[in-house]
């Protein structure tokens, strides 16, 4: 709908813009985020490789230059020939067609979906994290790692904090200015997506082991491992912006200056985007969509991505895939095909149907979705490579399946 409809978070009118953080997460299959990417490019995901195509350095992780994903994913759909690109306000459900309207559906037709279902949508508020320049940062501060030196070794920017520096901060995060007001009362947020002030607040220590943690880093000006650190991870290709990972925040913006500049190395930071919050919409899918994520009594109206209920970019890339591949067979005559529950997206399939719509919350990729294995050795890493190979070589059969149809 943008750019005719603009929404609270989205600043172009690119399509594939990415609002939240500008990682898909590790891209190692021993991570369930890997994991379902892996499962994704056997389907042939397209936006995986626009993703591939604008990747920057982000160590086991694969992080894009936004600018450049979102135009290559524009420049792909507009040109098709068989796409015709409509740019305006959806207000009624297609039918054939796929609601893809993500977490900011517009408030016209979020009414349209509960009056259509018979059921209230559910919503949250996700926090987005900070961006600062690179020209601005104190590089004598900050050291270049990754950790376990995963990736390039050197892909983020690490401040590290002494115990006196780490505490300062948690005293100053947890008592700085946020905004308030009744919609922000009670907010359900999701527990991947907290903001850094929410989390602190659950003790002084949680931050240490949460996005400050520590483990797997160590301080080059020190030779030991700095007591919490702040990692950086780059934006864009030339290394220009920086963003403050796991800081999602409703800090007011003059707090955040203030707050977020008492980290080593951003004492002078310039703030190329701020903090904010935004609205996120997801249907109780549970309750009202079928194992396929369509209509119950119009099969050939689906759902994909965030809407779902499901959390995360790549999560929301592979129901949109799947949506599309069985809305294309459900108008050749042929029945909607669904991953087997051993694949990371059958798994996630098989949450959103068989979750209690009593006490529905949206769900990202994780290894707990997928069922045991027959004989689990005890070892965690072992476990999750053979969690790993079963998943693939299910999927591997599953993508066949699909090809021949």
């Amino acid at each position: 709908m943008r750019p005719a409809v603009r929404t609270e978070a989205h600043q172009t009118e690119l399509l594939a813009e990415l609002v939240c953080s500008n990682s898909f997460k590790s891209v190692e299959t021993s991570n369930a985020h890997g994991l379902l990417k892996a499962e994704l490019r056997l389907l042939g995901s397209l936006l995986l490789r626009c993703a591939d195509e604008a990747r920057v350095p982000g160590g086991a992780a694969l992080a894009v230059d936004r600018a450049a994903f979102a135009s290559r994913a524009t420049e792909l759909v507009g040109g098709h020939p068989n796409v015709r690109l409509v740019r305006g306000e959806a207000t009624e459900l297609p039918s054939p067609g796929i609601v893809a309207t993500g977490p900011l559906t517009s408030d016209r037709l979020a009414a349209r979906i509960a009056e259509r279902l018979g059921a209230e949508a559910l919503a949250f508020y996700d926090a987005i994290a900070p961006v600062v320049s690179d020209d601005s940062l104190d590089h004598a501060r900050l050291f270049a790692a990754s950790r376990y030196g995963k990736g390039g070794g050197d892909d983020y920017l690490n401040a590290p904090l002494t115990e006196a520096e780490y505490r300062e901060f948690v005293a100053a995060l947890t008592t700085a200015d946020r905004y308030q007001g009744h919609e922000f009362d009670g907010v359900p947020y999701f527990e991947g997506c907290l903001p850094v002030e929410e989390m602190a607040s659950r003790g002084p220590e949680a931050l240490r082991f949460g996005p400050m943690k520590p483990v797997g880093l160590f301080d080059p000006a020190t030779g030991g491992r700095p007591h919490a650190v702040v990692q950086l991870r780059r934006e864009d290709r030339a290394g220009q912006m920086w963003n403050l990972v796991g800081f999602q925040t409703r800090l007011r913006t003059g707090e955040q200056r203030r707050v977020f500049r008492l980290i080593p190395g951003l004492g002078a930071a310039e703030f190329l985007r701020y903090g904010s919050i935004h609205r996120n919409s997801y249907l109780n899918t549970p309750a009202c969509l079928s194992a396929g994520l369509a209509l119950r009594d119009a099969p050939t109206t689906l759902f994909a991505g965030q809407l779902t209920g499901i959390e995360g970019y790549t999560e929301s890339l592979g129901t949109g895939l799947l949506a599309g591949i069985n809305l294309a067979r459900l108008l050749r005559g042929l029945e909607p095909l669904i991953p087997p529950p051993e694949t990371m997206l059958g798994a996630l399939l098989a949450y959103l149907r068989d979750a209690d719509p009593a006490a529905f919350q949206p769900m990202n990729a994780n290894f707990g979705l997928l069922p045991p294995l027959d004989d689990p050795p005890r070892d965690r890493t072992r476990r999750k490579a053979l969690l790993a190979e079963r998943a693939l070589g299910a999927m591997s059969r599953f993508a066949g399946s699909v090809d021949a149809a």
